[in-house]
């Protein structure tokens, strides 16, 4: 390695020990609304000129993204402006008195949806308010054809580019060679056929889904000015960086400032989608993104190069050693790759999930730790590829024993990319989720927030509900990320079902932080995370549905201190 490549590389470790001992942001998160101005439930006076609502990180407007209801239901004019991380709705001069309700969603800088509503009163809260239309207050998943078009987008954009790498970087130009170079040049034309197509609709829809309307939708001009630029951004340099590469690849054996300029073209469009997803949300940014940049560019050559060696390696087996050439020039680099897999991954997955905790105790890290399982698995194939079935090739002696051991070598290496495809498609359902604070394991010895001087004590309140003991708890009873956890009881303290899981909210006297997601996390147990924003006596409402026809509802108080 020359003095360059020394210097890339010392500069390529500090860059990741730095991002690796770097303190972790909390989890990564959708914006969580922590305050509203008026606050959630307020009687006022006289109305007011603008409602003010705040969250912890930046947001922005979709179409019709805020509307404003009176207690009969009609919409009343507004509008709404985001600017970094508050929401303002604008109110003119006539409202009248009475109870209005302000139904928002906005993106968070992940790309996540989030919406709710906030009902406030004017003079006195009117007697009746008829229900309107209000969305759920957590977030909402995206749709399952658009988690097919990410993966489908993700794994054709990594193949292509990794075809392309392996005919400039590893086929040798020799005529023996020709045919297997031709087969590889006309997959990359179909891979990134399938990848521009699969990007491109993923812009639509990207925009369908945050905007929260059907296909209809699309026919507004708002509705693609809505989405962030960025999204265009990256179908662009995919799309435009694949074309490129193929145009210039041509049939293979073309002069060197093509090849590397298709090279090039290829990594920038493995590098695109780097700048969109959870990395915008973790800190330092530039990092982070860095990181995925190297993450994605080392796995488009891992995947287009085991794939690549598995239609060419029956071919190259007979013709004399040609494979055990390829297989050498590839498994030279292979080992960087899967380093740079493997220390990019591990830091990328502690700077979104933020602790070892949401590895176990969320969706998000348990789909994580499935994704590390399958790349474990792909790196014990390519270990047994490395170590034992390529000495075998290289030591044939008969073309026969070539043929054969080519013949193991392909489809050991067609079994270590089925794994690796998984890895992605599992990559492709992660980009779509969003990691949450990680729910408490058990009531006791739970921290409180970066800060806070020390362990806090979990609080804990009860309440009968039928014949089912409901047991509480607020993991930190300070300002800041916490869990609460529901554990249902029978009359002999074991733990029991309802009818289905218990609902619960969460509000305090100035904001109404609406519904708390929960999950399951053992029989009769149910966490989900929360964010309190301050002090004060905060009410955690309880809705338990114990049969078809009985659905108590209780109120439980939690007094939270300042830290």
């Amino acid at each position: 390695m020359g003095r360059a490549g020394r210097a890339a590389g010392a500069a390529l470790l500090l860059a990741l020990a730095v991002l690796l001992l770097l303190p972790a942001a909390p989890a990564a998160a959708h914006a969580t609304l922590i305050a509203t101005d008026p606050a959630a439930g307020a009687v006022l006076p006289a109305a007011p000129d603008r409602v003010r609502f705040t969250f912890d990180e930046k947001v922005s407007l979709v179409p019709d993204g805020v509307r404003v209801f009176d207690a009969a239901g009609d919409p009343v004019a507004s509008s709404a402006t985001a600017r970094d991380a508050v929401l303002e709705v604008d109110l003119p001069d006539e409202v009248g008195t009475g109870t209005l309700v302000v139904v928002w969603r906005v993106v968070s800088a992940d790309g996540h949806p989030i919406s709710g509503s906030l009902a406030f009163s004017v003079g006195a809260p009117s007697e009746q308010v008829v229900a309107v239309p209000v969305p759920d207050s957590g977030p909402t998943g995206p749709p399952l054809v658009s988690s097919i078009a990410t993966w489908a987008g993700y794994v054709s954009l990594l193949l292509t580019a990794g075809l392309v790498a392996f005919v400039v970087l590893f086929v040798p130009e020799h005529h023996l060679a020709d045919r297997a170079r031709d087969r590889l040049v006309r997959s990359s034309r179909i891979g990134a056929g399938i990848a521009i197509v699969a990007w491109l609709a993923e812009v639509p829809l990207t925009a369908v889904y945050q905007v929260g309307a059907g296909v209809g939708a699309l026919a507004k001009g708002s509705t693609w000015a809505s989405l962030d630029r960025l999204e265009y951004v990256v179908a662009g340099v995919v799309s435009a960086g694949l074309v490129l590469a193929v145009v210039l690849l041509g049939r293979g054996l073309v002069d060197r400032t093509r090849r590397l300029v298709a090279l090039a073209a290829c990594a920038l469009a493995a590098c695109a989608p780097a700048l969109t997803g959870h990395t915008r949300g973790v800190t330092p940014e530039a990092l982070a993104v860095g990181a995925d940049m190297l993450h994605l560019v080392a796995g488009s050559i891992w995947l287009g190069g085991l794939v690549a060696l598995v239609l060419v390696l029956p071919d190259l087996g007979g013709r004399g050693a040609l494979a055990a050439e390829v297989l050498a020039r590839f498994s030279v680099v292979a080992a960087g790759v899967l380093a740079a897999l493997a220390v990019t991954g591990v830091l990328l997955a502690w700077r979104i999930a933020g602790s070892w905790d949401v590895l176990f105790s969320t969706g998000y890290g348990r789909l994580l730790l499935v994704k590390i399982g399958a790349a474990a698995v792909a790196v014990l194939i390519a270990c047994w590829n490395r170590f034992v079935l390529l000495p075998r090739l290289r030591d044939a002696a008969h073309r026969r024993d070539r043929r054969t051991g080519a013949g193991m070598l392909a489809r050991s290496t067609a079994a270590e990319a089925v794994v690796l495809v998984a890895v992605l498609l599992l990559t492709g359902f992660l980009v779509d989720r969003s990691p949450e604070a990680a729910p408490a394991a058990s009531a006791a010895g739970a921290g409180g927030p970066a800060g806070s001087g020390g362990p806090v004590e979990p609080a804990v309140r009860s309440v009968r509900m039928g014949h089912i003991e409901v047991r509480a708890t607020l993991s930190s009873p300070r300002p800041g990320r916490g869990t609460v956890r529901v554990e249902l009881l029978d009359v002999d303290g074991r733990p029991t079902e309802a009818f289905e899981a218990p609902r619960l909210r969460l509000a305090g006297a100035d904001v109404d932080l609406g519904a708390v997601p929960v999950d399951s996390v053992a029989p009769g147990v149910y966490s989900g995370p929360v964010v309190i924003p301050t002090a004060g006596t905060w009410r955690l409402q309880v809705s338990l549905r114990l049969g078809e026809f009985e659905n108590p509802v209780s109120v439980l108080e939690f007094p939270v201190e300042a830290g």
